[in-house]
């Protein structure tokens, strides 16, 4: 395959400054447009619905959220592997790894929206979902549970693309879906009155059309992607297989527990009232515009480091989780300014409700302290992924979900009694909980000696060949 005819990206040379914000601008913009098409649907309920369907709406986000990041962690594992193995020149080891991988998560897509659409009301009853908002609540979860198998596999190919150093086919894949979303959000819902109910169809027909898209696009351009689609590369080879569950698995379990963390803090702000609820639920999904768009940061740096890692290039690593930080300073520092000035006036682009408008300058002062330890987050998110340090990415999430974002909840909102702000400044300073211990490790140094997963795949067909040639 010429050079010319792919998009097989090599990071181990070039600018890295100029490499890193060229490949992370399409994935923040792609984050941009995948927020957009959530907001959209609260903005719409919110306005022909009412603060009920808001607050159905951002609670069953926060669920499929939930299961979309256990996809996004499986995946991962997967984009890590590619990356590595880019790295250390080993290209024709990919279909397999991309087949492998393929049939994984289609496997747990199935499973997931089963479990989902059967448990609905066991988790409406875990969130505390406010009565008002109930029965809208079981209708857009059992849309969206049906969505999920096209949302795991859009999820599964930016995955591959990112570990292959591809940013724009993302970018166009989650645009066409962000389109049919808009369109339909306002046809189902606001022209004719769905409620609830269209905006779940929108988002579902548009996952749906943007991940069918996405393979046509992919097997069209197969030769410039670097895919054969050779039928005996999809199977679950097992050495493979192992891999991505070692990668994978943790981060899954990871982004799993930070979720079932925002869902006890949901629960502790849900019992205050519907208004809280709608508030945070608005609130929230502000907040994550700049969380989403930031992560476009380490989607980036991730298969960078990946990369330089298998190469044993030290001194290139470092400098691209440097340059992570500085990039992750910069959005976070410009967001946090537009947020104090403007983030009145983003809450009412959701909703007319007074009461929820009078609440929200409290989210606002109390969200306000995430941005700095985010900051720094996203660089060594980015590190210690690209990696495959999936084990410590996972305690890091403990002391982020669990430590932090429960603990200091119930200490800021019930023993100090600071009630609805302090519930959302405990949720704010979670991240603290990854972003320090993730700062000391990257300085110590101890990282330098670990074993590559191109290495340690290398070391196990060593000895499994050695033990057959022995037998």
């Amino acid at each position: 395959m010429s050079e010319d005819k792919t998009i097989i990206r090599d990071f181990t040379k070039g600018s890295i400054p100029r490499l890193l914000l060229f490949f992370m601008l399409p994935f923040m913009a792609s984050n941009v447009l995948q927020v957009l098409y959530s907001a959209v649907d609260m903005i719409i309920v919110g306005q022909c619905v009412g603060t009920a369907g808001l607050s159905a709406v951002s609670l069953c986000s926060e669920v499929l959220n939930f299961c979309t990041m256990l996809c996004t962690g499986l995946c991962t594992g997967g984009q890590v592997l590619i990356a590595q193995m880019l790295g250390a020149g080993k290209k024709k080891e990919l279909n397999r790894i991309i087949g492998t991988l393929t049939i994984f998560v289609f496997s747990l897509a199935v499973i997931i929206a089963v479990l989902l659409f059967f448990l609905r009301p066991q988790f409406c009853t875990l969130i505390n979902m406010p009565a008002e908002a109930h029965d809208m609540a079981m209708s857009y979860l059992g849309i969206c549970a049906i969505g999920l198998v096209f949302s795991f596999g859009y999820n599964m190919v930016s995955a591959v693309l990112r570990g292959l150093g591809d940013a724009k086919r993302p970018f166009i894949f989650i645009t066409l879906a962000s389109v049919i979303n808009i369109v339909l959000d306002i046809l189902f819902t606001g022209i004719l009155g769905f409620g609830v109910v269209g905006a779940a169809m929108a988002t579902m027909i548009g996952q749906a059309v943007s991940f069918l898209f996405s393979l046509f696009y992919i097997y069209r351009h197969r030769d410039m992607l670097g895919f054969e689609f050779d039928f005996k590369d999809w199977g679950l080879d097992t050495r493979y297989l192992k891999m991505i569950a070692s990668q994978g698995l943790p981060l899954a379990i990871s982004s799993g527990m930070i979720y079932v963390s925002m869902f006890f803090v949901n629960s502790l702000i849900n019992s205050v009232g519907v208004v809280a609820s709608a508030t945070f639920g608005v609130g929230v999904k502000i907040d994550d515009i700049c969380n989403k768009v930031s992560i476009g940061i380490r989607y980036a740096a991730a298969p960078m480091v990946a990369q330089n890692y298998a190469a044993r290039n030290v001194r290139r690593t470092k400098q691209i989780t440097y340059w992570a930080f500085i990039y992750g300073i910069i959005f976070h520092l410009v967001f946090m300014a537009i947020y104090l000035a403007f983030g009145k006036y983003f809450f009412r682009l959701f909703t007319t409700d007074a009461d929820v408008l009078a609440l929200a300058p409290v989210f606002i002062h109390s969200i306000i302290w995430t941005f700095l330890p985010l900051a720094f987050m996203r660089g060594t998110n980015a590190f210690v992924q690209g990696i495959g340090n999936a084990r410590l990415s996972m305690v890091f999430s403990l002391m982020d979900g669990v430590i932090c974002r429960i603990g200091l909840s119930l200490i800021f909102g019930k023993v100090m009694g600071m009630g609805f702000a302090g519930y959302v400044l405990g949720y704010g300073l979670a991240p603290c909980g990854a972003a320090i211990p993730g700062i000391i490790y990257f300085f110590s140094g101890v990282w330098m000696k670990r074993e590559s997963l191109v290495e340690k795949l290398d070391k196990d067909s060593a000895k499994s060949t050695g033990a057959n040639d022995q037998y």
